[in-house]
């Protein structure tokens, strides 16, 4: 069975709080339920210390998808 894609977690946080700080929630509700899972996709909102986190806390490596600087149009990327 192909799970990638499927939703694992969801947090419901206050507008108050930053994207890459409300992650950290969702992620804490992954810790121990999924042994298998090793490589999460982000966009750019999610790079900095949310990446050095995410292998801390559960090992994870929070893999950043940039997209392309010279492109002024909407373009679909591979994975996020």
């Amino acid at each position: 069975m192909d799970t990638t894609g499927l939703l694992l977690a969801v947090v419901v946080h206050a507008a108050n709080i930053q994207d890459r700080d409300g992650a950290k929630l969702v992620l804490s509700k992954l810790l121990g339920r999924f042994p298998r899972l090793q490589l999460i996709w982000a966009d750019a909102a999610y790079a900095g210390q949310l990446v050095e986190w995410a292998w801390a806390a559960g090992g994870w490596i929070l893999s950043v998808v940039r997209r392309n600087p010279d492109s002024h149009r909407f373009e679909v990327l591979p994975r996020r």
